[in-house]
């Protein structure tokens, strides 16, 4: 089975999206983000949740602001450049967001239903299966 670890500043935000991706058939972790604890990603470290994640799903914002988020998501990739990572609330003032090349993310917007969740996590599997 396909482990997901959620990460999500709004704690509402990340439940909802781990029902949803439990209900599309996915074991998932959940992490608060490093606004809600320290985060070994941005020391360069690895985290103990993404280790056991097959796919990555972030908050554009769990580190804050646009400028947090492109340094997590640049260290995640460093960290992880294997592993696929959706990035969700992502929107036009994310100017660094890139979809191809070793920093790429799949995006997500709006609120996805279960097979839109299914959909992109399958697509940045395979995406990434290609990439590596």
């Amino acid at each position: 089975m396909t482990r997901v670890i959620v990460v999500n500043h709004d704690p509402a935000v990340a439940a909802e999206q781990a029902a949803l991706l439990r209900a599309a058939g996915y074991e998932v972790d959940e992490c608060g983000g490093p606004l809600a604890e320290p985060c070994p990603v941005l020391a360069d470290l690895p985290c103990p949740l993404a280790d056991r994640a097959d796919v990555l799903v972030y908050d554009a914002w769990a580190a804050g602001d646009s400028d947090g988020g492109r340094r997590l998501v640049g260290h995640l990739r460093e960290l992880y450049a294997d592993l696929p990572l959706i990035l969700t609330a992502v929107d036009d003032r994310l100017d660094w967001v890139e979809t191809e090349g070793p920093f790429r993310v799949t995006p997500l917007t709006g609120r996805p239903s279960v097979e839109e969740w299914r959909q992109a996590i399958e697509t940045a599997l395979e995406d990434q299966g290609m990439a590596v």
